[in-house]
């Protein structure tokens, strides 16, 4: 690296946190120098913390950076001296990653060869009952590495096992959770070729290209033609939906697509057939409506995960089994469901994408997204992009009211549960949602809740219509398009308008209530009004002063202050 003279602008510090001064010159270079190995925590006006974990590091170790080049980089960056627990703590936890790697064995369809370099780690993986059960020694019909994919002629085998084709994800699955995340080198089957390509105009009339960011996320993915599965992480409002279809273009095969709602699924759809030559017969539907099995496939997590009852199978599953599929692309692959995780194990064989806003998870399964789906291959701070003008600016307020006389007494006495509830459901909200809207007479607004009783008695407060669970497909679509074509102005969404929906021309978000202290519900709520506006977007909790409620919603904000967001904070007398 150059060695010039600069500003150092990244303090590192032994408990693995990295902070970076903001107002730095070199803010920016650090910032993209650091990011491809460290995880950003927080973002806020003067100093953001970013923090190495086993994943980040691990993320970088998939990406092709080793140990010396992060060392080298944290020392060309770094104010002073980095810690040496810091040192052997990089080299550490990258020196895992691949130790442990997956291989084809020539002629061998139903079997894998797990290579494991030394006695000690071989007797540490019999010693796990979740890893023993998964492997079987080696035939004698192998006795070279020269008969092994991937390997050198003088590779010693001695301690390596076999399994069995599809016990590839649970195998990698129980690998990361003892710290030694498996490189899997056996390569992907490209499935059934399909020819798919953008058209230079949209079928609704705009020219059409992609932007640089959205090229970026789609080569992070493909790499060199030999990738293929990982994580791309983008603010809501970005173009998911288009960098997933750039990857279609550029494997060009059948695909499946799994989202999370039907509206989500026919807005897949439309820019399918709005954006690239395929035609409506090559794309299948696949919910509770319909079932159509098609080169490319959407469907939904719900269908996937239905069954008669909790000891039935799942009987929808078997999709992912019904065509010679080349990719399978998970929308708002942060929610991946459990039964989905477990055939996502049985699958590795196939592409795999993943496409989120944020990979939190509240039950902290990220680490089966790296290994199940694949590694984080690309991610963007959403605030550069509302920077750049490609999403909007978002305003965000917490409005902190007093609770209703009436329920005081109720909530002294009441559970945990129970005082998040009425605190929740507050009666006073009406007023201040009342106001809101009488101050935002020009915008689009979506009033946001948790608790359908809430939104149902504003919806006949107000006179105005409610979307939920329960709501027929149809009457919600129709409503979404009324509220596109700027025939609605206003809407009450339950947590069904948390994912995948995309409606343009909202301006304003108005939460009511939410999931407890949920980060990655604040996120996707906030998502529903970033696409760009001439005078950005405001999005407004509402806040019952004094309760529990204050609490969780600190927790709901933190992934976005981390994101550099921040909350004014008014009170309602």
């Amino acid at each position: 690296m150059d060695s010039q003279d600069h500003d150092r602008p990244i303090i590192v510090q032994s408990d693995k946190t990295i902070l970076l001064e903001v107002h730095s010159p070199d803010f920016n270079k650090a910032r993209n120098a650091i990011s491809l190995f460290a995880e950003l925590v927080k973002s806020p006006e003067h100093v953001h913390t970013f923090r190495l974990s086993p994943l980040s590091l691990w993320n970088a170790a998939s990406s092709g950076t080793n140990a010396n080049e992060i060392e080298e980089t944290l020392q060309y960056w770094s104010r002073y001296p980095v810690p040496e627990s810091i040192l052997f703590n990089i080299q550490d936890t990258i020196s895992k990653y691949g130790l442990i790697s997956l291989h084809k064995v020539f002629n061998d369809e139903k079997y894998l060869y797990l290579h494991i370099p030394t006695k000690k780690l071989h007797l540490e993986c019999k010693s796990r009952s979740r890893i023993k059960d998964l492997l079987l020694p080696l035939p004698d019909t192998i006795t070279t590495s020269s008969q092994i994919q991937n390997f050198k002629p003088d590779v010693d085998i001695q301690y390596g096992f076999f399994i069995h084709l599809y016990n590839r994800g649970e195998l990698k699955l129980q690998l990361i959770k003892t710290g030694y995340p498996v490189d899997d080198l056996v390569p992907l089957k490209e499935g059934a070729r399909l020819e798919i390509s953008f058209k230079k105009t949209t079928s609704s009339g705009y020219p059409f290209i992609l932007r640089n960011y959205q090229k970026e996320a789609c080569e992070a993915f493909t790499g060199n033609g030999t990738s293929g599965f990982g994580t791309l992480v983008l603010p809501c409002g970005s173009g998911k939906t288009i960098i997933g279809m750039a990857a279609m273009e550029a494997l060009k095969t059948n695909t499946l697509i799994v989202t999370t709602n039907i509206a989500a699924v026919h807005q897949w759809i439309y820019e399918l057939l709005d954006k690239t030559n395929l035609t409506r017969e090559q794309i299948g539907e696949y919910t509770g409506d319909r079932k159509e099995v098609l080169p490319i496939t959407v469907c939904t997590y719900q269908i996937l995960t239905w069954r008669k009852n909790k000891d039935s199978e799942f009987p929808h599953l078997s999709i992912f089994r019904e065509r010679d599929w080349g990719l399978i692309m998970y929308d708002e692959v942060h929610v991946l469901p459990a039964p989905v995780f477990k055939v996502t194990a049985e699958i590795q064989a196939i592409s795999r994408l993943g496409l989120t806003a944020t990979l939190i998870r509240e039950d902290n399964r990220e680490d089966e997204v790296f290994s199940l789906v694949g590694p984080k291959r690309y991610d963007v701070p959403w605030k550069e992009l509302e920077q750049k003008g490609w999403i909007a600016e978002a305003h965000c307020y917490e409005i902190r009211i007093p609770l209703h006389q009436s329920l005081e007494l109720d909530y002294a006495i009441g559970s945990k549960r129970q005082k998040y509830r009425i605190a929740s459901e507050n009666p006073i909200k009406t007023q201040v949602v009342k106001q809101l809207i009488e101050n935002h007479k020009e915008d689009y607004i979506l009033i946001i809740g948790q608790y359908l009783a809430q939104l149902s008695k504003l919806a006949k407060e107000l006179d105005m219509p409610l979307i939920t669970g329960a709501t027929p497909n149809k009457r919600r679509e129709e409503l979404f398009n009324k509220f596109r074509k700027k025939e609605q102005r206003i809407l009450i969404v339950s947590k069904v308008a948390n994912f995948a929906i995309d409606l343009p021309d909202a301006s304003v978000a108005i939460q009511i209530s939410g999931t407890f202290g949920s980060r990655q519900e604040e996120a996707q709520r906030l998502g529903r009004i970033l696409r760009p506006k001439k005078h950005g977007s405001y999005f407004y909790s509402l806040i019952t002063r004094y309760t529990s409620e204050e609490e969780f919603a600190a927790n709901r904000q933190k992934f976005l202050a981390e994101q550099g967001y921040k909350y004014h904070i008014e009170i309602w007398d």
